[in-house]
């Protein structure tokens, strides 16, 4: 290969890696601005706590029982087109929705279905996305990539709530909705520009289920692949308290003041950016089970000290530098499992993960949420931090000995 060739190459990459992120944050962007705004308009039209958990049920719920389907379908299909009729398919739904509320009909209940819509839309484009990345970009690159990605997220979370907020406080609610339109043909026509083959498959013919099924075995019967499934399904229930209780123990702790509410999501926020920018300029992790390992120590530590700080200021201090770690191992832990899984089965497998981290939460919010009423939220963090220490260290140990690349 001539350098003028190798120059091309890398061009080539790199233009459809922007295009690619562009289409996604973009897409991102409109969901997190709808996400919000129809939590605040379902919060202050009813005041109601079975109505939030109602919401929450209908957006996390059928994107985890729709995921190990996608999975298939992103190792089947080309998987461009696959998060292009997603992302569609939303909003779709979602212009439906505006249309509806227009012309009168502002019924809650249409909110909780559409909710059930989208939320299918998200799981059958999450595992395709993921799955992606490792046919855009060399593997050497992954890491910087993926970091890129990651702050680029931060930013547009840090942005999102404010949005919404503006969106549905002077506009109303429809024209949130037509934000998310707009944001989802914008994402459509983007990533139409990219160029993705189909990933080349055995010429059998096989069921949707036989696929499912080789799926679900490759990745259990791998030694590595079965132990990150662990790790994700254990830490996402141990951080639970952490992401969902924290607003309810500032509130009994240092005071209800929005401003406070506020600092606790932009602090974690901010830390999250900063560690997503620290990433994409270190750009490698040569050992990315030691670099999860830590980050899972560092995640414990820093919640348990969340349970013992007595001043807001140290609590701010602590849940930005808890937020930093975010980006790190959400990093190393996908890259890992990119270098590690075989094209053909890169859906399934993460697929899978999306199942785990996805029910992992809510279960999790079952057993800790009426325990919070029960003993002081300080008291849960303390636990739980501690414990998810003790899983980094046991990843660490246990994943010595297992080869990766």
């Amino acid at each position: 290969m001539n350098t003028n060739q190798l120059h091309d190459d890398t061009s080539s990459w790199k233009k459809q890696i922007i295009l690619f992120l562009t289409s996604q944050n973009i897409s991102l962007f409109g969901s997190s601005v709808v996400s919000f705004s129809i939590i605040w308009y379902i919060t202050l039209q009813t005041s109601s706590g079975k109505w939030v958990m109602l919401f929450t049920i209908c957006s996390l719920l059928p994107q985890v029982l729709i995921s190990l389907w996608a999975g298939v379908w992103a190792d089947r299909y080309n998987r461009k087109y696959l998060i292009m009729l997603a992302d569609g398919f939303i909003a779709l739904a979602t212009l439906g929705l505006a249309i509806a509320f227009w012309v009168g009909y502002e019924k809650l209940e249409l909110l909780l279905a559409i909710s059930v819509i989208r939320s299918i839309g998200a799981g059958i484009q999450t595992p395709a996305v993921s799955a992606m990345f490792p046919q855009i970009v060399p593997m050497e690159k992954l890491t910087r990539v993926q970091g890129i990605n990651q702050t680029l997220n931060s930013v547009l979370m840090l942005l999102s709530p404010a949005v919404g907020g503006v969106v549905l406080g002077s506009l109303g609610i429809s024209r949130a909705f037509m934000l998310d339109v707009v944001t989802a043909s914008i994402a459509i026509a983007v990533l139409s520009f990219i160029y993705i083959e189909k990933v080349a498959r055995p010429v059998e013919k096989t069921s949707v289920f036989t696929e499912l099924r080789a799926g679900i075995s490759y990745t259990l019967n791998n030694k590595l692949l079965r132990r990150v499934l662990i790790c994700f399904g254990a830490s996402f229930f141990l951080i639970t308290p952490a992401a969902v209780l924290t607003p309810l123990l500032v509130e009994r702790s240092f005071g209800g003041d929005v401003w406070r509410l506020t600092a606790n999501e932009v602090v974690w926020t901010v830390g999250s950016l900063i560690g997503g920018a620290f990433v994409s300029l270190h750009g490698e992790f040569k050992d990315k089970i030691r670099t999860v390992a830590i980050c899972l120590v560092a995640f414990g530590v820093t919640f348990a000290l969340l349970g013992v700080a007595h001043y807001f200021t140290i609590y701010l201090i602590i849940m930005g530098t808890a937020g930093f770690f975010m980006p790190i191992i959400a990093t190393a832990q996908t890259v890992l499992i990119q270098e590690n899984v075989e094209a053909t089965m890169m859906g399934r497998v993460f697929s899978l993960v999306q199942i785990v981290t996805g029910t992992a939460m809510p279960v999790a919010i079952l057993l800790f949420g009426p325990l919070a009423d029960v003993v002081s939220i300080e008291s849960i963090l303390v636990v739980t931090g501690i414990l998810l220490a003790v899983v980094g260290i046991l990843y660490q140990i246990t994943n010595k000995q297992v080869d990766v690349n």
